[in-house]
């Protein structure tokens, strides 16, 4: 248990009600305060503070070093809600140490919102997307899911709503909450193909209820090849899935994805969870941008692409749980990759005869699993059908 004897700073959540929804512990740091910031909003919202008062900068974390400095003073912080749900509290929590500050929150805007839509939170998808794209929305696009998405302004919702509609799936139904909790609170539906509001006053939440029949991505390994664009560089649906069981994506854990081509083994590795991280190395640098939308479109922009040949391009990157290679595959790159921190799960692809001679050297070196993936797919052949085979793959894996 951690003590906070005496904290100098005290977050405070605040919302749209002002002082009326403040908590007595809230209530008592504001009467100690000897400095009070915020953005302007929250502190037009105490009107009666008698010490001195600072607006927070925009962006964000340009007032951090400033609050820094101010380190044996009382001061209070304004956050809206929940400081800790998808709110500055995470952020400041970072730069202090155990014992510096304390937090009293209020309820958050997705409880406002939650409350006046009827919905279960537990069954809801909670989003943040200020500052990000509304891509990362995507894997959750399905007929019957909701979710509630908080947004910068007005112009913002328009075009969330205009983003659910252009995927497919314009007969969503979109609840405008506006100034949840407050004495301008407003609440207005609309389908997202027909959304027209024009007057919406910040803060805003967004309720989202899907339906619609535009594509819907599976959440199992080995997407369909048509939802990444390539020139051919892809590894094909039923590989990619073997080779994702083989990779075994935990929680948290990072990815090398090397020689990425279309970035498909990374994307895939991310959507397994959202705290799984990626980097993808590719030296063609038309691939690797094409790799970058591919991983934005389908709503995991936190792949890190790095551009360069393997395995120069693999030093001075933190340290993988798992490898895979599906491209450049040599004598060097796999000596190199040895060195890693152990244990790294390593999965290595070869279609090329050579390549596959040098994974079974490795295999009998090192043990590890070697596997031969031989597909073949019944296409016309004059009146009839017949098996047309690909390439086999030889995949190797391997705990170093």
């Amino acid at each position: 248990m951690v003590e906070r004897q005496d904290p100098w700073l005290t977050i405070v959540g605040i919302g749209e009600d002002g002082p009326a929804g403040l908590s007595e512990a809230s209530r008592a740091a504001l009467a100690r305060a000897e400095r009070v910031v915020g953005a302007p909003r929250h502190l037009a919202l105490l009107p009666d503070l008698t010490c001195p008062t600072e607006p927070w900068p925009v962006p964000f974390e340009q007032g951090v070093a400033a609050l820094l400095a101010r380190r044996g003073e009382r001061v209070v912080m304004l956050a809206s809600g929940d400081p800790f749900w998808f709110g500055a509290g995470g952020t400041l929590a970072r730069h202090l140490a155990p014992g510096e500050w304390i937090a009293h929150p209020a309820p958050s805007t997705f409880a406002h919102a939650a409350a006046r839509l009827g919905w279960r939170l537990e069954d809801t998808a909670c989003l943040g997307l200020h500052a990000a794209p509304f891509t990362r929305l995507r894997p959750l696009l399905a007929p019957g899911v909701r979710a509630i998405v908080l947004v910068r302004d007005g112009p913002a919702a328009a075009a969330l709503a205009g983003y659910v509609a252009g995927e497919g799936f314009g007969p969503s139904t979109v609840t405008v909450l506006e100034s949840l909790g407050g004495p301008n609170e407003r609440i207005r539906h609309a389908q997202a193909q027909n959304f027209a509001f024009e007057d919406i006053a910040h803060p805003v939440a967004i309720g989202i209820a899907i339906a619609g029949d535009g594509p819907v991505m599976p959440q199992t390994s080995g997407l369909q090849d048509d939802w990444f664009a390539h020139d051919g560089q892809l590894t094909k649906r039923p590989v990619r899935a073997l080779t994702l069981s083989a990779l075994a994506p935990r929680p948290g854990e990072l990815l090398w994805d090397v020689g990425a081509g279309s970035g498909s083994i990374a994307i895939e590795w991310l959507l397994a969870h959202p705290t799984t991280s990626a980097l993808a190395f590719e030296r063609d640098p038309v691939r690797a941008a094409r790799a970058r939308a591919n991983a934005a479109r389908l709503g995991v922009d936190r792949l890190t692409y790095v551009e360069g040949a393997a395995p120069i391009i693999l030093a001075d990157h933190p340290p993988p749980a798992a490898v895979f290679v599906g491209g450049g595959l040599s004598e060097t790159l796999l000596t190199t990759l040895t060195n890693l921190p152990h244990p790294t799960r390593l999965v290595a692809n070869a279609v090329t005869l050579e390549s596959e001679a040098l994974l079974a050297r490795w295999h009998a070196t090192k043990g590890g699993t070697l596997l031969r993936i031989e597909l073949a797919e019944a296409t016309p052949l004059g009146t009839r059908r017949g098996w047309r085979a690909s390439y086999p793959v030889v995949q190797w894996s391997v705990i170093l």
